[in-house]
């Protein structure tokens, strides 16, 4: 990486975050700034960082409140922007030697779904009128950068009012053909809770939830999806099955029945991510697809969740689509290596063999598909769409310059 030699200032970090078209910033006391880029963590070549020199470079780019908030919390998230075109999501925290910080690139130019090359299905989903939609995977998998691309494809076509709540807020919608509410947590409301309470008075359409981390916040969110709103929202889980039973556990033994019902009557999709290096550098994302069929809602409300990913498996003319389906196409397509693809397909392999919750969710790779059970329409995501609008001019080719840097980001 690059040589520097003397402790530099954190804009200069930033800045080289940015040129290296890096996605992480790492700042540790008794350790050289890190830069995460593609994926692997790489150091620059500068004087070791003490403590001291990494808290005054955090007390530089916070506000008093937020100053006060990681005094008395040692922790604590926010988001900065470095000039017009760049911004960060920050969490600087405390270790055993004081102060450290993980900078999160976010891009300010938000990429359209076919920039990021994203199954057709997906754009079905967001334009849905109701419902539940999950982003799922592993933090730094590309999920908001998904969901905003989503949240943008509807801001730019539909007359909606959609409200973000997130901690912190990431991509900025501005207004278009929909109006867009963001709400921060911390800064513009005191909870996910409380901001998802007030929001079904706030006559939403849409609403994202930035993080669906608690008991409270997801009754809220089904309830919202129940009620008529298309929700959209985020979980750190791996596959589609493991969501839904994550989903569940939160819940105490004797809701945990009413909440497969509500589960399964309001659940429209879900997509587990995973960002996988590019060939030639970059990295590009694989997703498993469910899809809310009626047969999928009877095995979540049955509990048979060991069936799902049998059912995503014979569900493509759905637009379902296995992690190793996804993987196997950019594979053929040259978009990932050989040895790539068999590192992911070994990890997928791997989680669907582990027992998970009481609906056995991670068992589900041997299991049978219980027969289909008949099917009302023939794509269950045409019931709750929006009215068709006429179909888009094609896009032009994108130059150099209308291209998405590295596409996925993180």
């Amino acid at each position: 990486m690059g040589e520097w030699g003397p402790i530099v200032d954190i804009t200069e970090l930033l800045k080289f975050t940015l040129d290296s078209k890096g996605s992480d910033l790492h700042l540790a006391g008794s350790n050289q700034p890190i830069v995460r880029i593609d994926g692997d963590l790489q150091r620059i070549k500068t004087d070791v960082l003490t403590a001291d020199v990494i808290r005054a470079m955090l007390f530089s780019v916070m506000t008093e409140e937020q100053r006060a908030v990681y005094e008395r919390d040692l922790e604590h998230d926010f988001a900065i922007s470095l000039g017009q075109d760049a911004r960060f999501r920050v969490n600087a925290f405390t270790n055993r030697q004081g102060s450290a910080a993980v900078f999160r690139v976010i891009p300010t130019k938000i990429p359209t779904m076919e920039q990021l090359d994203l199954p057709p299905v997906i754009r079905r989903l967001a334009e849905l009128e109701k419902g539940l939609v999950l982003v799922t995977g592993p933090t730094g998998s590309g999920k908001s950068t998904t969901l905003a691309s989503m949240i943008n494809h509807i801001n730019a076509k539909y007359p909606y009012h959609i409200l973000t709540v997130e901690d912190p807020v990431e991509f900025f919608h501005n207004s278009k053909m929909s109006l867009v509410n963001h709400r921060e947590v911390g800064n513009d409301t005191k909870s996910f809770g409380r901001a998802l309470k007030s929001a079904l008075r706030e006559d939403p359409d849409i609403i994202l939830v930035g993080e669906m981390r608690d008991h409270e916040t997801i009754s809220l969110a089904l309830t919202a999806a129940e009620t008529g709103h298309l929700v959209f929202g985020t979980l750190h889980s791996n596959t589609a099955a493991k969501t839904i039973d994550r989903v569940i556990d939160v819940f105490p033994a004797a809701e945990k029945e009413m909440v497969r019902a509500m589960l399964s009557s309001s659940v429209q999709g879900i997509i587990a991510q995973s960002l996988l290096k590019k060939a030639g550098g970059g990295r590009v994302a694989a997703h498993e697809i469910m899809v809310g069929t009626n047969a999928i809602r009877n095995l979540i409300r049955e509990n048979q969740l060991a069936q799902i990913y049998s059912m995503i498996q014979t569900g493509s003319r759905y637009g379902m689509q296995t992690m190793e389906d996804s993987v196997n196409d950019l594979l053929i397509s040259g978009l990932v290596t050989q040895e790539v693809a068999d590192e992911v397909l070994k990890d997928a392999t791997s989680m669907l063999e582990e027992p998970s919750g009481e609906g056995a969710a991670g068992g589900a790779h041997g299991a049978k598909a219980p027969p289909p059970a008949p099917q009302k329409k023939a794509n269950p995501l045409t019931g709750g769409a929006k009215p068709a609008a006429a179909a888009p001019a094609k896009p032009p080719p994108m130059t150099g310059d209308d291209k998405p840097e590295g596409g996925y980001s993180f």
